[in-house]
């Protein structure tokens, strides 16, 4: 048994969001029925061809679903989709605003005919307001955020290395469904969610925000620096190699002047006694502390600074965090099935005492669709009272 043993979700979803979410859901024992169109299905599946011919993309935001092809212009599909969601526990969708009322499938008419159904609606910008139909991809709401404008060195902003947009949409999404799950225990009913990838990335532009807005200035790009605490970030040391510190209190300047730079007076130097001052002198502190890292190379160093308790990390290749020794040591790294063979992937990372995480396959493009259709009367089955946690 897993936490969400017996909860089927429905998703009409494409692209990284919304199937971000609802791989949560399934990393937790739900069942996740992933609605495809015919000819190609989630565009996703067409991105790249670098995991043995499958999209990155889609193997990871798509392990453990159940995928079915169905033409919602057919009559007979449209009945099989609304058999299945009167079995359902949670609808996520992440079309246009107002395709699913298009299609009779937007929250208002499900819940109508599904009181206890919850359903999220995963959008770029809103469902109102002058951007609401404007199309909305990673990079660009990266964008309109203000978080391209921060990020990267001080000759030019830089996308963020990762979908950081989708994924913040899909964990509000995830968590949201979660929370209406359970007040769903309480109420006896279902909820509506609405998640915008623009208020999900704003949300954690907070930082910058409060900076700018009551800072006076806009906030520098600063590369692998820290915006505003000092000393934080790469610092090069005697063999070439940099590595990576942080120093987030006073108490802790103090034990690196002491203990590692041997040099006690610093803590006390006008320059750097707290870290604002260290921060607006940051180019001079990492002068000194350069200056003391020379005699030390990047393992000794390392080494003295985990011995004072002083937070260093070493800049590691995505290859070389895939060979992370804490990762092989804690046994981190599991296989799973796909249309192309075994594939490895990272364990969830909410470890539940006791319990082994599914880390079921990824599904080939319909490879559930005439299970689906047998297992809810076939096409022209009606929806039945009572089939269901939502039956209505």
């Amino acid at each position: 048994m897993q936490p969400l043993t017996g909860v089927t979700v429905v998703a009409l979803e494409q692209a990284v969001a919304a199937p971000y979410a609802t791989r949560q859901l399934a990393d937790l024992g739900a069942r996740v029925i992933k609605v495809e169109r015919p000819g190609g299905g989630d565009f996703a599946r067409d991105y790249d061809r670098t995991v043995k011919g499958m999209s990155a993309y889609f193997v990871w935001v798509n392990r453990g679903k159940e995928s079915v092809v169905l033409d919602l212009r057919r009559d007979a599909d449209r009945a099989l989709l609304d058999a299945v969601l009167a079995r359902a526990d949670v609808f996520v969708q992440n079309l246009r605003p107002g395709a699913c009322e298009r299609l009779g499938l937007g929250a208002e008419a499900l819940r109508a005919r599904h009181p206890r159904l919850i359903t999220c609606a995963i959008t770029g910008y809103g469902a109102t307001g002058p951007y609401r139909d404007k199309k909305a991809y990673d990079l660009l709401v990266q964008c309109e955020t203000g978080l391209v404008s921060i990020t990267g060195g001080p000759e030019a902003p830089a996308r963020a290395g990762i979908s950081i947009a989708d994924i913040a949409g899909g964990m509000y999404a995830y968590s949201g469904i979660l929370s209406a799950l359970y007040e769903r225990t309480r109420t006896g009913r279902g909820s509506a969610l609405s998640v915008s990838l623009l208020d999900a990335l704003g949300e954690w532009m907070g930082h910058p925000y409060y900076t700018q807005a009551y800072g006076g200035a806009p906030v520098r790009r600063s590369g692998a620096r820290h915006p505003s605490i000092s000393p934080y970030g790469a610092y090069r040391c005697g063999d070439g190699a940099r590595v990576f510190l942080s120093v987030q209190n006073d108490r802790e300047w103090v034990a690196l002047c002491e203990r590692v730079l041997r040099r006690p007076e610093l803590a006390r130097d006008p320059r750097f006694a707290e870290n604002p001052l260290r921060h607006a002198h940051d180019e001079e502190l990492t002068r000194v502390l350069e200056e003391c890292f020379a005699g030390h190379t990047a393992d000794g160093l390392i080494a003295l600074l985990d011995g004072v308790g002083i937070a260093s990390a070493r800049l590691r290749t995505v290859g070389e965090f895939a060979d992370h020794p804490q990762l092989a040591a804690r046994d981190r790294w599991q296989d799973f099935g796909s249309p192309v063979g075994p594939l490895r992937g990272l364990l969830p990372p909410v470890e539940v005492r006791g319990r082994q995480a599914p880390m079921r396959p990824v599904p080939g493009l319909g490879e559930h669709t005439e299970a689906i259709r047998a297992e809810f009367g076939g096409p022209g089955r009606a929806p039945q009272r009572g089939d269901g946690p939502n039956g209505s």
